[in-house]
This record gives C-alpha cells, structure tokens and sequence, in this order.
C-alpha cells in the first residue's frame, strides 16, 4: 500500500511548538494549499490541511518559520480519533511530516511584517539543499515497514531539494556545438 502525500503551501499560523511528557519535540500546524482552479467568480479556493511534525524538525521549524511561510511538506497521511468533553467522537486526519522544504528565504517573512527576523543566512548546501539559502530539514521516519523506514523498500533515498542556485551546473555536458553524423549512420 502507498501512503503518500506531497504538498506546498503557506502556514496558516506562527508554529508553537510543544513538548511531550517524554521530553520529544512536535509541532501542529496547517498550511493553505491553493486548488488548482477558481470558483465561478473568479476567486482562487483553498484547502488548510492539517499537519504534525516531530523532533528536530520541529523545533527547526519553531525557530525558522513564521505565519506565512512557503513550505513544502512531504508525508503521510495518518488518522485518529479522541472523545470530547460532551462524550461525542471526533475524527482527526493530519500530514505526519517525514520532510519540510522551507522555500523562500528567511527575508521574505520579514518583508511580510515580520520585522523581528533576522538577517538571512545561507544555509543552502548544509541542510540537504534548500532554495535560495534557506535550510531544510530532513526527519527519519521510524523503521515500520521491514525495509529500514524506506516506503519505496531498500531503494536508497532521495533528498527531493532544489538544490543551491549559486552553484554553477559546469558537469553537464555541452550542447551547444554541433554534431557531423553522416545519414548512413542512422538506423531509421
């Protein structure tokens, strides 16, 4: 089975970060995910899709993260359900976040009015490749599935950043010159 979920979108909220009794960092929160049509007037419809994030990621992004942020989450879909206070079940669905991207740089929650950050930082190469210097965390999901956490079994895997923009991609090869190949040489 496939349990997979790829979002990107801006946080709904500042993070608040909280602590279980066993000391293990997590973090709740929803981002709005714009739907790739718009209403019959013209406006653009959204879906806040609550998610959960454990541990150093977390508290990474406690530290990194303001309301409005653009992050990309990739996860788990996983549900649960609890009784309230009135005795009734209520049902809850939340993104368990195995990866966060976060994708803009620091400055640009500043620029959204959060004059309290500080100034950006580039971490680019040394949180596994984030986007325009800003970090991204990687978080290990536990080992469940018989094949050391990996849903995809023992393929190794993947860091899915963009990569540093100011790094120079000189290993590609050159396509610009042209080629002498004679019709002869061609199988069709």
């Amino acid at each position: 089975m496939i349990n997979r979920v790829v979002l990107v979108g801006r946080l709904t909220r500042d993070p608040e970060l909280k602590y279980t009794t066993n000391g293990i960092a997590n973090l709740r929160f929803s981002i709005a995910v714009n739907r790739t049509f718009t209403s019959q007037n013209g406006e653009r419809q959204a879906d806040f899709i609550n998610c959960v994030a454990w541990r150093g990621q977390a508290e990474n992004m406690a530290k990194f993260l303001r309301k409005g942020s653009l992050i990309g989450v990739e996860g788990r879909i996983e549900t649960g359900s609890y009784q309230a206070q009135d005795g009734s079940m209520r049902y809850t669905t939340d993104v368990v976040c195995d990866s966060v991207q976060f994708l803009e740089p620091r400055s640009a929650s500043a620029d959204r009015g959060n004059f309290g950050a500080q100034p950006s930082q580039d971490f680019g190469g040394g949180f596994g490749g984030g986007y325009g210097g800003t970090p991204s965390f990687q978080q290990q999901a536990p080992a469940s599935n018989g094949f050391g956490g990996n849903p995809f079994g023992g393929a190794p895997s993947m860091d899915h950043g963009f990569g540093n923009p100011s790094q120079s991609f000189n290993n590609e090869p050159d396509f610009s010159s042209t080629i002498n190949i004679s019709d002869d040489d061609l199988p069709f």
